[in-house]
């Protein structure tokens, strides 16, 4: 079957609907920004709804946007968010897994077991629960796509986040098998940033941007932005043949890895 021609007359997330998951700030909001600028109502998640009000009027207020406050790993806030989507606008047509947490720093060999398990509960069960509850209320009905945000941790070794690169790591490989159940109707792809300036990278480049960035061939670290056309490219039908993929958004940082 021939591939069906793409309707430029509307914008491309005209009457669909996305949740992205951690969206207060951030990655999060410049993927949501980026959804609505394409046409889309999107339901966005985080753990302070002051900082969710902020983003709701960002975003254009209600009539766009809708912030459902909680922890992203709590089923009764997924099943909360989902149910509160659909009454609000009718469908869950999209989904963006990024919410991740890293809350230690330091060799993988001292860390806490109760913190490693922590870090793989956030970053890989709960992005696999979103994806379950959005399946089980109709995802797949209007031939829908998840995308999961992983990191250029989960592709190679991180000293210092390391469980927070392995998460990530098991993420790719997430998104890989859930591509291979939920095809032809549900497509899940998965980015890879690098560095990129959000508050939750802050340690990794802050008082040392230029040196950080002169190891990147584009000779600078990523913004929110950069992330957030990427996504919104893999949730449209402009990558409707795409599905179990990872991108990486690094700024040419892996093409000074060593071969062999």
């Amino acid at each position: 079957m021939s591939a069906q021609p793409v309707d430029k007359s509307s914008p491309r997330f005209a009457g669909r609907t996305a949740i992205v998951t951690g969206a207060s700030r951030g990655i999060g909001l410049a993927v949501a920004r980026r959804l609505v600028a394409d046409g889309a109502r999107v339901v966005i998640t985080g753990r302070k709804s002051d900082a969710l009000d902020v983003a709701v009027d960002e975003l254009g207020g209600p009539d766009v946007a809708l912030g459902v406050a909680g922890h992203a790993d709590d089923a009764d806030h997924q099943r909360e968010t989902i149910g509160r989507t659909i009454e609000k606008f009718g469908s869950v047509d999209l989904l963006v897994n990024n919410t991740g947490i890293n809350p230690v720093f330091g060799p993988l060999i001292d860390i806490d077991l109760d913190a490693a398990r922590k870090i793989v509960e956030v970053n890989v069960f709960a992005a696999l629960s979103w994806t379950q509850e959005a399946y089980r209320n109709g995802l797949a009905d209007g031939g829908g796509a998840v995308v999961n945000v992983s990191s250029l941790a989960g592709i190679r070794p991180a000293p210092g986040i390391a469980m927070y690169g392995a998460s990530k790591a098991m993420l790719i490989h997430l998104t890989e098998e859930l591509a291979l159940e939920l095809g032809p109707t549900i497509r899940v792809n998965a980015v890879a940033p690098a560095v990129v300036k959000t508050k939750f990278a802050r340690a990794l480049y802050e008082g040392n941007e230029e040196q950080v960035a002169a190891a990147y061939p584009l000779k600078r670290l990523g913004v929110p932005d950069d992330i957030g056309s990427a996504v919104a490219f893999l949730l449209s039908d402009d990558a409707a043949w795409i599905t179990g993929q990872l991108i990486v958004i690094d700024g040419g940082a892996t093409l000074g890895m060593a071969a062999g």
